[in-house]
């Protein structure tokens, strides 16, 4: 069975970023618990969850940060996978694969029904997946994509794990324009070469692993 994306034209009773923030567009849109929806650029996008090999780069992402948590007593980073982010902002929802939030955000305010803020995330990572990789890239149709909301709210640094065979790697983007809704390239890396985080994370990433788990 071959996996597709749904982008949606339903007739809903509000906007697809009113229904995602109450938790209800999923009922409207009659879907099985195990499909992720989403809000991008306006248009709620269906996608089934990612594969096996996507998971292992994203945990060894998480573990990486933990390792780097557990040296430093003072590391000032919470990290979270697979939050919801309202960019009210936009009138977008996402859920991205991993954040990092300031250790002075209190996450258990309000816990039951809160989604974070961009101005609580400090870094936001994305591992692509088929089919839905475009929406965590670069916009080359001039369509939003989470990379252009995410500048567009300001959330400073993103990370895009890349996994398409042709060209695999890791992207950091920082310094994001609110206004152009764009972000500058501040470092590229190939599978298997130490990603290093800047100042203020100053963390090293090993990805050698990550060479057999492109797609």
């Amino acid at each position: 069975m071959s996996s597709v994306v749904a982008n949606g034209q339903w007739v809903l009773p509000e906007s697809p970023h009113a229904l995602w923030v109450r938790g209800e567009l999923d009922g409207h849109l009659g879907l099985p618990e195990w499909l992720r929806v989403e809000v991008i650029g306006g248009e709620f996008v269906v996608t089934p969850y990612p594969p096996v090999v996507h998971a292992l780069i994203l945990s060894d992402l998480h573990e990486r940060l933990f390792r780097a948590e557990s040296r430093d007593e003072g590391f000032p980073w919470q990290v979270l996978q697979h939050v919801g982010v309202d960019l009210a902002e936009v009138g977008d929802g996402y859920c991205p694969d991993l954040a990092l939030v300031s250790a002075e955000v209190d996450l258990l305010e309000n816990a039951e029904d809160r989604y974070l803020r961009p101005d609580e995330i400090s870094l936001v990572a994305e591992v692509t997946a088929y089919p839905g990789e475009h929406n965590d890239r670069r916009p080359v149709s001039g369509k939003p994509t989470k990379w252009s909301g995410y500048a567009r709210s300001g959330v400073p640094y993103y990370l895009l794990v890349d996994r398409d065979p042709r060209q695999p790697g890791v992207t950091l983007f920082g310094e994001p324009n609110k206004a152009e809704a764009a972000y500058r390239t501040l470092g590229e890396w190939k599978f298997g070469e130490a990603v290093r985080l800047p100042e203020p994370f100053d963390v090293e990433i090993d990805t050698g692993a990550w060479r057999s788990w492109s797609r």
